[in-house]
């Protein structure tokens, strides 16, 4: 497969020394081709094709049944050429090897049958580790939030990238950058948390460990789609315009300027009532004009005819296709539809300005030129692609690194855990033997895996009684009742086991699926944060028992437990957590790992009261006027270790002054920046990790603030007895917001940096005030604070 390909009639033209020529820039390259080029080759190039499409009904994009039509001649869908592959691993389960051999042989066809012998694009899905049978399955996304570690979420998006790329695929679609707003949607396990900044910094890094091997990073869903009303599945959004600029398009920006994705992906939704696929505003002049992004938009899919079948804003196909086109969407996905026949005929016919398609092009023939798929020496077959694996040793130890890490601890009275092999312990919970509870709706187990049983998952996959059945010899176990339905004939069974036991594990929460095949996922939205099915009533039978209970929740968004929750002796929550999840749950509940993550989300008290997240002004929190209580039950940012840490000596100063300003109100100049540092030591028996957070307190704004709003963490690993400083070096510039004119604004007056465990666990309060003139900020604003962690001394009384 990598013997020569044929060289075709139009290498023979002057200008193939330019558009081949590797010494001229990737747009150069593009500028010489693209005039070159018949109407129907250029077309051709922003299209992709979804050959494995299924359109039984049981397929795994929305609407796939009813968009998919009749079957595309692969002879005529590449005739022209094609712009990209879609998803040739995650259709349906496939060995690896045979995989790339397989992709290998489509792109020398579609090479040696168009007339300039340009490869496709091949994308993927790899939310969760590269979308194929038999790839390492890694956290799901509110996992990487819990763990407050961007460095480790890098080294996990360099793992996946690599395989992609040893695979013969060149873009992955993800990351997903939404930042939640409703729990209660079912695309909640996908997203990083309910804070921007938090979403931002930890989504940049993953693309910067795609990026680093060369696979173009897809940020979505652009945007405002976690927005939707009533948290239903591809629903309108009612956000103001400020919502969306200060909550939403942070983490897009941080993304693009700090990771350097070269591709973005629209949100399926509308927003007052103009679907983003048709918003110029969005995806030219905020995307290109003002944030200078230079990569491709592709559609999410289907959504080009959405605006003809859901919408209602187009006509037809071709009308479809002119309002993408011009609002700034490049490649039409998964496969040949709007942007094909019905757009060259309305190009032909003078409804749509050529110009519209040489425009796209462009960005698509430069995308190609930079992943090298127009140079000479191009071969379809990866080297070493006869020995691919895609679940190795080294990318299976990050995954177990990451669910370690975003283990989180709420609640543990009376140091109930860790637990005790010499105890009787119980295990009860329907997710407590189940490997699937451990995979979120994007890997390929549950997103595909599922409608090919008798392939298995293709990984191993240990549950949650396997994995502590090893640590504790004598567990018992009853499941009690099933995830979803009525059925409670097992609790008599569970409370027996709970009974006769010093300690009960309770392990409930999702099972991760798509369409309504599961109670998290994407399509599997909720009504309310009540558990799944008769859940509730078991975990309310266990309880009764009197036998200390530890509540593991496994699931894809956070809970409310109600009353209950109080009676549990200890909690215990993780989102999702890969293929390695059971091995670092049971680690964390028998102590071999010391729990350090922290809640990416709120946990809520009350179910069925609307769901808010922590980024809330004053009047979002509790009053006397409402008998609504949205007081969480944990925080955000949230989370308990199995050793004690100490802070103190926190300051802040002026980058410029020597003194600390510990006490009055330190000047910042609005276009300055200062030090905050505090000193952290572990004052505990064991090795631990702390989670230091800085949230900004602004009391008086020109428009309603959040309360408080993280602007900076650091995670700083502590043996016992050590101690580190703490310093973020904190810009005016995060103070940011959108003023009561529409600009971003750093605005005069006194604000607060507040260090603290968690967002309701202030440890210190340090007063500054904002000097100088209200100042205006764009894109080129400087986004985030930096950490630095450095030893500090041991007193000599410790």
């Amino acid at each position: 497969m990598n013997s020569q390909l044929p060289v075709h009639d139009a290498e023979t033209s002057p200008d193939v020394a330019r558009w081949r020529n590797p010494r001229l820039g990737p747009t150069e390259r593009a500028d010489a081709l693209l005039p070159l080029m018949s109407l129907e080759e250029k077309i051709a190039q922003l299209a992709g094709v979804w050959v494995g499409a299924d359109a039984s009904g049981e397929g795994v994009a929305p609407h796939q049944s009813e968009m998919v039509g009749g079957e595309l001649r692969w002879s005529d869908v590449i005739r022209h050429g094609l712009g990209q592959l879609t998803r040739p691993f995650g259709t349906a389960p496939v060995d690896p090897v045979a995989g790339a051999r397989s992709l290998a042989a489509a792109q020398a066809e579609i090479v040696a049958t168009s007339r300039f012998g340009i490869p496709a694009q091949v994308h993927e899905e790899c939310l969760t580790g590269f979308a194929a049978w038999r790839a390492t399955v890694y956290p799901a996304p509110l996992c990487w939030g819990a763990a407050f570690d961007p460095e480790l979420v890098e080294q996990m998006a360099g793992h996946i990238g690599r395989s992609l790329r040893a695979a013969g695929v060149h873009q992955g679609l993800a990351p997903v950058l939404d930042v939640t707003r409703d729990y209660r949607w079912g695309r909640t396990e996908e997203t990083i948390g309910e804070d921007p900044y938090l979403v931002g910094t930890t989504g940049a890094a993953y693309v910067r460990g795609l990026e680093s091997v060369g696979v173009v990073a897809t940020l979505k869903h652009f945007a405002g789609y976690s927005a939707s009303r009533g948290g239903r599945n591809l629903a309108p959004v009612s956000m103001g315009r400020r919502e969306l600029a200060d909550v939403v398009l942070p983490p897009f920006e941080m993304a693009l300027r700090l990771g350097g994705a070269r591709s973005v992906l629209h949100s399926y939704t509308e927003i007052d009532g103009l679907p983003v696929a048709a918003d110029e505003g969005l995806l030219t002049r905020l995307l290109r004009d003002e944030w200078a992004f230079t990569g491709t938009v592709v559609a999410d899919y289907f959504a080009v005819r959405f605006l003809q079948a859901l919408h209602g804003v187009a006509a037809d196909a071709a009308d479809a296709a002119r309002l993408a086109l011009r609002a700034g969407i490049d490649v039409e996905l998964p496969s040949v539809d709007a942007f094909g026949p019905p757009l060259v005929e309305a190009v032909r016919a003078g409804e749509v300005d050529e110009a519209l398609i040489d425009r796209a092009l462009r960005r698509v023939l430069t995308q190609k030129i930079e992943l090298g798929l127009l140079d000479q020496g191009w071969q379809p077959l990866p080297d070493g692609a006869d020995e691919l694996r895609l679940d190795d040793p080294a990318g299976r130890e990050v995954a177990l690194r990451l669910a370690r890490e975003s283990v989180v601890l709420l609640r543990n009275d009376g140091g109930l855990l860790p637990l005790d092999a010499h105890r009787r312990v119980a295990l009860v919970g329907p997710v407590a033997d189940d490997p699937m509870a451990m995979l979120g709706c994007y890997s390929f187990p549950v997103h595909v895996g599922v409608r090919h049983p008798e392939h298995g998952l293709g990984v191993e996959l240990p549950s949650l009684r396997e994995a502590l059945g090893g640590r504790l010899p004598g567990l018992t176990y009853s499941p009690g009742c099933a995830v979803t339905g009525d059925d409670t004939s097992g609790f008599a069974a569970a409370v027996a086991a709970a009974t006769a036991a010093d300690v009960c594990v309770l392990a409930v929460g999702d099972r991760s699926g798509l369409f309504g095949r599961g109670t998290s996922g994407e399509g599997c939205d909720a009504t309310d944060l009540r558990l799944p099915g008769v859940q509730p009533d078991l975990v309310r039978a266990v309880l009764a028992t009197g036998t200390p209970v530890v509540l593991v929740l496994l699931a894809g968004r956070p809970y409310a437990l109600g009353p209950e929750v109080d009676a549990a002796a200890a909690v215990v929550q993780a989102f999702f957590p890969g293929q390695r999840g059971g091995q670092a749950l049971a680690e964390v509940l028998t102590g071999a790992v010391n729990p350090s993550g922290r809640l990416p989300v709120s946990v809520p008290r009350d179910a069925g009261g609307l769901p808010s997240t922590y980024l809330t002004p004053t009047l979002g929190r509790r009053s006397e006027v409402s008998s609504v209580d949205p007081t969480p039950a944990f925080p955000f940012g949230h989370g308990l270790s199995y050793t004690t840490f100490e802070w103190s000596d926190a300051g802040v100063r002026g980058v410029d002054d020597a003194p600390a300003a510990d006490a009055g109100r330190l000047d910042w100049a609005v276009d300055g920046e200062v030090e905050v540092d505090v000193t952290v030591r572990n004052t505990g028996t064991r090795a631990g990790a702390e989670v230091v957070q800085l949230y900004l307190h602004d009391p008086v704004a020109q428009t309603t603030r959040p309360v408080v709003r993280l602007v900076g963490y650091a995670r700083v690993p502590l043996a016992p007895g050590e101690s580190a400083r703490v310093t973020f070096l904190v810009p005016a510039d995060v103070t940011s917001f959108t003023g009561a004119h529409g600009q971003r604004v750093v605005e005069p007056g006194d604000v607060e940096l507040r260090l603290g465990r968690s967002s309701g666990a202030v440890a210190a309060a340090l007063p500054l005030r904002l000097v100088g003139p209200e100042r205006a900020v764009g894109h080129q604003r400087r986004l985030v604070s930096t950490a630095r962690v450095t030893p500090a001394a041991v007193p000599q009384s410790a």
